[in-house]
């Protein structure tokens, strides 16, 4: 098994806040991301996180701040032998095409990543932006009910039934639907 998977942060890989996530402290780890992320690895995948940081806009926090949260998850990772491979994040508050749900940060993986579009690409995301930017680009959206997942489905049901997005329990659980062997 191998290809690229597209994951979002906040919600899917680490815990959420409304009062978004400022520092190193507050950036705490779902339950099941090391173990998601490194069975996602260990099975060939290429693993990106795109995700809207608007709180650099807002001032709540600086760029360094951000880089200093995912190189604790980074840290995380190294002793299970994986990384992932790369996070692209927008910093920005209005709506920009490199804020989801637009496709800016999809299409800056594409690039990096040397396809040519995004067809079928999984991507597990929290929040209906997620979902929408991933439908929007032709790739395989599957939503998860950690963070924003539960209000999502709530709010979204007919819609998610409808295109038939998968809805995984946690990103461990996303990982399975990909025929991932944790």
């Amino acid at each position: 098994m191998s290809g690229l998977v597209i994951l979002d942060r906040d919600g899917v890989v680490n815990e959420d806040s409304d009062a978004f996530i400022k520092s190193v402290d507050e950036f705490v780890l779902l339950p099941n991301t090391i173990a998601a992320l490194v069975a996602l690895k260990k099975a060939g995948f290429m693993v990106a996180i795109a995700t809207n940081q608007s709180g650099i806009a807002r001032g709540l926090y600086q760029r360094a701040d951000l880089h200093a949260m995912h190189q604790k998850l980074q840290a995380q990772l190294l002793p299970f032998g994986v990384q992932v491979d790369w996070i692209v994040y927008s910093p920005y508050l209005h709506n920009t095409v490199c804020r989801k749900p637009n496709t800016g940060l999809y299409q800056s993986i594409a690039w990096r990543f040397g396809y040519t579009n995004l067809t079928n690409v999984p991507v597990i995301g929290d929040s209906w932006r997620d979902l929408e930017a991933a439908i929007a680009v032709g790739a395989r959206p599957i939503l998860v009910k950690t963070g924003k997942g539960q209000q999502t489905l709530a709010k979204h049901a007919a819609q998610i039934e409808a295109l038939a997005i998968p809805v995984a329990d946690d990103l461990l659980d996303a990982a399975k639907l990909l025929g991932v062997t944790v």
